[in-house]
């Protein structure tokens, strides 16, 4: 299979130290957030990846869509990705995600069918599936 990007990455120090992609048009500082005991402030991993899937689960939704030539455009698509850390009771920690994701110009049961769909085509889904609790919801305006 021929791969069709690749993203390159640093990050230095952990959670309270600092990313840069190769290109150098990601550029963060990192700590804990306060509810973990840190100083808040900055961004964190989980932001990160919960930023990464929601704008990929929402590229999906819209591939998805033009796939099946339903009317929804770009801007009728909003994915809110929420990623939880929780102790895994073996000394480690487990990530859950939940999608809300929220499409104009559909009723619910073509919206959730097309989010369903969607789910098996994200390459992130892909990635966690079978590792990390998704949980999907939809709502329509």
């Amino acid at each position: 299979m021929s791969e069709l990007y690749s993203a390159r990455v640093t990050a230095t120090g952990g959670r309270q130290g600092h990313v840069k992609s190769e290109d150098g048009i990601l550029e963060l500082d990192l700590a804990p957030p306060e509810s973990l005991g840190g100083p808040g402030g900055k961004t964190n991993p989980e932001q990160m990846f919960a930023g990464g899937y929601a704008a990929c689960f929402g590229n999906a939704v819209i591939h998805t869509a033009r796939a099946q030539n339903l009317p929804v455009k770009d801007k009728d698509v909003d994915v809110v990705a929420k990623v939880g850390l929780s102790p895994n009771g073996s000394g480690g920690f487990d990530l859950s995600v939940a999608l809300e994701t929220t499409i104009a110009g559909l009723d619910q049961d073509a919206a959730e069918t097309l989010v369903n769909a969607a789910h098996q085509v994200c390459p992130y889904s892909n990635a966690v599936r079978g590792n990390i609790d998704v949980a999907l919801s939809v709502k329509t305006r």
